[in-house]
């Protein structure tokens, strides 16, 4: 089948790349074939260096930066414009009228693609005093103050950019269209699930949306220091709040990356029938264990040097280890996320009376492994663990990990490490001297938690959860919704890149005898791809699907299930 990945690039407040995770998955699904459609920063190619070669294609979109060009709209279609732009902000600073954010959405997207005028129009002076009327009508919210002139200029210019994903040309039935695809996948949700959100509701194609991390809260801690005025920042949370509740209303799935973003996501509105967690898969699951122990009791810290991972915490701990084992060493791995964090804690440790030879701020690690292998236990003192990534890590390493118990840590870590509560040091510091005494019991932790590491962020498992919703979806919705899809000189249209028989060993050779390799039916054929319309490209999933489809299809016999 045809698959859209919609992702974020790069985004002001919120670094995120777009390689990694996404390759992982089009390299793991071969029978698929995958495009890539980014939503960058203002420089473009948002991480698209890094991806791997087997993608289908790359599409970007700029955000933040220069309002694209183009022509303004005409009289009648700019009090269209402003009717469903009235609506949409209505629903921000309204709070009787938040049910017609989708409303309004809908209606600019469907305008858009009409004409192509909507960044005139949200860039114009007309959207302006639309903005301005609304924003100050009587009932608005302005809780946060009374919006000046200059916020409304700078509001105006931000939801313009903010909604430029529905005036991209992604949309139709032609080649590079949403509506030629089977299904779109969103990974990471924020702006990039308006370009699903618009093809849902042009063309009827359901969308999966994959958040490691949710986005909605990623936006509410990055606003904290936003260069904009309370107002502003109240209005864009209020947009990105609406977004992220209209998206998990309409996704025909959710796969949150932990249970503990799961129970975010149904507080934001998000269905639990509909709702899978699906944890982040490493390559790191092959890694070897971390060699023998130092010969010098070592703890190790990792993670970025600001308040919210309790550094101060961690060493007011060791301060109390450093009393009962005086051999005892700290080494703290990671780079200052907040200016002047790291001199506040060499500050913290000089109080403490704590030497420099036996603390150590080595600053970012050659490797995460090399990191953990330095140390005789992983800890962490964070105040909010909202991502597993670190801990799974450290994990997979063999050491044993003591935590404080936040977030996803109870989850990741279970019983295979020692979590203690937050802002406690001597409840951290007795964990600490407890495995630091018994070599005996850490080495069983350490290997329990490596097992559990590797049984749940494997790359496999994840391969074949996605797999499994990609079939369900597509098996529940219609090939071509929108009344679409007549096949070329007469045929019917295919609703996916290869039909069914083709996986059939014997039905892909007879194929392959009767067009060869090379031919309209091959796997380098022109005709290896048929649209959502049923018409037929150049760049078609048949290259990506034969080389990985070829051989399961041979050996299993069920291979068919999985590969359509």
């Amino acid at each position: 089948m045809r698959v859209a990945l919609l992702t974020e690039g790069a985004r002001p407040h919120s670094r995120r790349g777009a390689g990694g995770w996404c390759d992982r998955l089009a390299e793991g699904l071969p029978e698929h074939g995958f495009e890539l459609y980014l939503v960058t920063g203002p420089g473009g190619r948002g991480g698209a260096e890094r991806l791997s070669p087997a993608w289908r294609g790359v599409r970007e979109l700029a955000l933040w930066g220069r309002r694209p060009g183009g022509r303004s709209p005409g009289a009648l279609r700019k009090r269209q414009y402003a009717r469903a732009y009235e609506e949409l902000v209505g629903a921000l600073v309204m709070p009787g009228q938040r049910a017609g954010f989708g409303a309004g959405l809908y209606r600019l997207a469907a305008l858009a693609r009409e004409d192509g005028t909507l960044p005139a129009f949200l860039g114009s002076a007309h959207a302006r005093r639309t903005l301005e009327r609304v924003w100050r009508l009587p009932g608005a919210d302005t809780s946060a103050g009374q919006p000046l002139v200059c916020d409304v200029l700078v509001a105006a210019d931000l939801l313009e950019q903010c909604l430029r994903p529905l005036s991209a040309p992604w949309y139709g039935t032609g080649p590079g269209g949403l509506g030629a695809v089977d299904l779109c996948h969103v990974v990471g949700g924020g702006l990039a699930a308006l370009p699903a959100l618009a093809a849902r509701h042009l063309h009827g194609v359901p969308f999966v949306v994959t958040e490691h991390g949710l986005h909605l809260r990623e936006q509410y801690l990055g606003h904290r220091e936003a260069p904009y005025r309370w107002p502003v920042r109240a209005l864009l949370l209020a947009f990105f709040r609406a977004l992220t509740e209209e998206t998990y209303r309409q996704a025909a799935v959710l796969t949150p990356g932990s249970v503990h973003d799961q129970q975010w996501q149904r507080r934001c509105g998000a269905d639990p029938a509909r709702t899978r967690v699906v944890y982040e898969g490493t390559p790191a699951v092959t890694r070897p264990a971390a060699g023998p122990e130092p010969a010098v009791p070592t703890l190790v810290w990792a993670g970025a040097l600001e308040p919210g991972r309790d550094t101060e915490l961690m060493l007011h701990a060791f301060a109390q280890v450093r009393a009962d084992l005086p051999q005892a060493r700290l080494v703290i791995h990671g780079e200052e996320a907040v200016p002047g964090y790291r001199a506040h804690c060499a500050a913290v440790a000089e109080r403490l009376g704590l030497a420099a030879a036996a603390v150590d701020f080595a600053g970012r690690p050659g490797s995460l492994a090399e990191a953990w292998a330095g140390g005789t236990l992983a800890v962490f003192s964070a105040l909010s663990q909202r991502s597993p990534r670190l801990l799974a890590d450290a994990m997979l390493s063999g050491r044993a990990v003591v935590s404080t118990d936040v977030g996803v840590a109870r989850e990741v870590v279970g019983p295979t490490g020692l979590l203690v509560p937050a802002r406690d040091p001597r409840a951290l510091a007795g964990a600490c001297l407890a495995l630091l005494r018994d070599e005996e019991r850490r080495g069983r932790l350490g290997l329990a938690g490596r097992l559990r590491a590797q049984e749940r962020f494997a790359v496999e498992p994840v391969i074949g959860a996605f797999r499994e919703i990609y079939l369900e979806l597509v098996s529940q919705y219609p090939a071509f919704p929108d009344g679409g899809g007549g096949g070329v000189a007469g045929e019917p249209p295919r609703p996916f890149a290869r039909p069914a028989e083709y996986w059939l060993a014997d039905g892909r050779r007879a194929a392959e005898a009767q067009d060869g390799p090379g031919g309209p039916g091959g796997p380098g054929g022109p005709d290896g791809h048929a649209g959502r319309d049923g018409r037929a490209g150049s760049d078609g999933a048949g290259g990506s699907a034969d080389e990985g489809g070829d051989a399961g299809a041979q050996e299993r016999p069920g291979a068919l299930a999985e590969a359509v």
